[in-house]
């Protein structure tokens, strides 16, 4: 009797247990999400008369026109030279770019072959470097700096013209401040020709140096 009693009991306490339910498997970790590429770079320091700018110069994405600004640094001949131009954005005194270069033939180089931003994934943003031209292949010594940003000199297949734009190949990463006063420097109102007339600045701003950053 007492065999049963035990027997109905188990019975009971099976029909009363929470059903036995199979263990999920683990919920597989989420991936981690792509580190974004890091492209080299070589840091340039211009010391010029109203203060000190630091770019780094693309030399992985935009190597033919990084390494031809590279080779006028560390042949000096960007000492000396001037910040000459400067032109604002119209009714946007803070917007704009700067220019510096020469046109003494004993600093200027064999004009270089033309990247455009479509070939190097570059764009004119504020703080970018980038490589007057006139026709493509024309480009030479000299380099603008963007203020604001700048993304109709990036090249757009769609524009008229050759519309290959302007080689960016690099960026200000310390002393946007010296650039903001150098689009902000008095220009004369006379100097200058076609679209320059009135951006010509004077005085001119002088490089006193450009050279490597020490690692």
């Amino acid at each position: 009797m007492k065999a049963l009693f035990l027997a109905a009991a188990f019975v009971c306490l099976g029909a009363i247990a929470p059903a036995q339910t199979p263990a999920l498997p683990p919920t597989p970790a989420a991936p981690m999400p792509a580190l974004p590429k890091i492209y080299a770079t070589v840091r340039v320091v211009l010391i010029t008369s109203l203060g000190q700018i630091t770019v780094a110069v693309e030399k992985e994405r935009a190597p033919v026109t990084a390494g031809n600004f590279l080779r006028y640094v560390d042949q000096k001949r960007y000492d000396g030279v001037t910040f000459y131009r400067r032109s604002q954005a119209p009714g946007e005194p803070t917007r704009g770019f700067v220019q510096a270069g020469t046109t003494d033939p004993k600093r200027v180089l064999p004009p270089i072959a033309h990247e455009p931003t479509t070939k190097t994934g570059l764009s004119h943003v504020d703080g970018a470097l980038s490589s007057p031209r006139f026709a493509p292949g024309t480009a030479r010594g000299d380099f603008t700096i963007i203020l604001g940003g700048a993304p109709w000199m990036d090249a757009d297949p769609k524009a008229a013209g050759d519309n290959l734009g302007f080689a960016v190949f690099g960026r200000v990463v310390e002393g946007m401040d010296v650039v903001a006063k150098i689009l902000a420097a008095p220009t004369s109102l006379t100097k200058g020709a076609g679209v320059m007339k009135g951006e010509m600045l004077e005085p001119a701003i002088r490089i006193i140096s450009a050279r490597r950053a020490p690692n």
